[in-house]
């Protein structure tokens, strides 16, 4: 029995000694990797808001800023947690050297059975060190639209406007189409009847242009004056104009459909028409005869749709 309490105080003694030493380092690596994590998404949001503008239009730098940081932010904090790791894996007293040789003869295996994954990484980082796509940014990749949410260095995440997100892998991307990158143009193409004189038309969407641009609500988000293209081409029922405004980003949407809504306005005031299509049908006279006469309610049909 006494042999047993002596083997039981001296595991008692090698617990106690081992938490006060390796216990002691291991709570301090916890503690180090959670006051390391603060700091760093401490440190991302102050350069975020470093950047930000007061005016509710995301810059450019901002946006680049934002795309930036959130890769940094990902990458140092999974560095943090392999890190910690690592450390509390040795302070365990487990030899570290054959799992990081395990761990890259697995890596490279890997590799190989993971070449599109490689192909995302590499067209990535490509696609960022270029500023093709910011987070903000309305782009289209791959034949879906939609506003930049987050970029990494696989995905790119597409939230389109019925609020579906699209997960992107950067390797399937061959084109983007960025609509707001620097500026934006909104382009406009407004049609009236033919018997309109197109001079007094254009004389009136310039003047519309030209309050528009003057609003102090749109003044900030209008670059340059209106540009009238003119007649673009001639439909159906109508002679189309073609104009734009070079905008903020973003805004070229919110600008064309005020300058719509003016026009329509305008339009109505100074009596000029905004053609829709018409359609006349004719109804023959029945031939259809009965012992010589025609049927009367065929004739009757007729003499009320003339």
């Amino acid at each position: 029995m006494a042999q047993y309490e002596k083997v039981l105080t001296e595991v008692l003694k090698d617990m106690q000694a081992w938490i006060t030493t390796h216990g002691f380092r291991l709570l301090l690596i916890l503690a180090a990797a959670w006051i390391a994590k603060k700091i760093l998404v401490a440190t991302v949001r102050k350069i975020e808001r470093r950047f930000e503008q007061e005016t509710g239009v995301p810059s450019e730098t901002e946006k680049r800023a934002k795309t930036l940081t959130a890769i940094i932010h990902t990458t140092l904090l999974v560095a943090i947690y392999a890190i910690a790791i690592i450390t509390i894996i040795s302070e365990l007293g487990i030899q570290i050297g054959p799992l990081l040789a395990g761990a890259g003869i697995a890596g490279l295996a890997i590799g190989f059975g993971a070449q599109s994954l490689v192909k995302d990484v590499i067209n990535g980082f490509f696609l960022l060190l270029e500023n093709q796509i910011r987070v903000g940014d309305v782009v289209e990749v791959g034949g879906i639209g939609g506003m930049v949410e987050s970029i990494n260095l696989r995905t790119i995440r597409l939230r389109d406007l019925q609020g579906r997100l699209h997960i992107i892998p950067h390797g399937s991307i061959d084109r983007v189409t960025n609509f707001t990158k620097d500026w934006s143009q909104a382009l406009i193409e407004i049609g009236v009847a033919y018997k309109e004189d197109i001079d007094r038309v254009i004389e009136v969407l310039t003047r519309v242009g030209e309050e528009l641009r003057n609003d102090p609500d749109f003044a900030p988000f209008i670059l340059e004056p209106m540009t009238m293209q003119g007649v673009d081409s001639f439909g159906d029922s109508s002679v189309n104009l073609r104009m734009y405004f070079k905008t903020l980003p973003l805004k070229q949407w919110e600008v064309a459909r005020e300058f719509r809504r003016r026009v329509k306005k305008a339009f109505d005031i100074a009596g000029i028409e905004i053609p829709f299509p018409h359609r006349t049908i004719y109804i023959g006279e029945s031939q259809k005869r009965e012992g010589g006469r025609i049927d009367a309610s065929v004739r009757s049909a007729d003499k009320d749709i003339r």
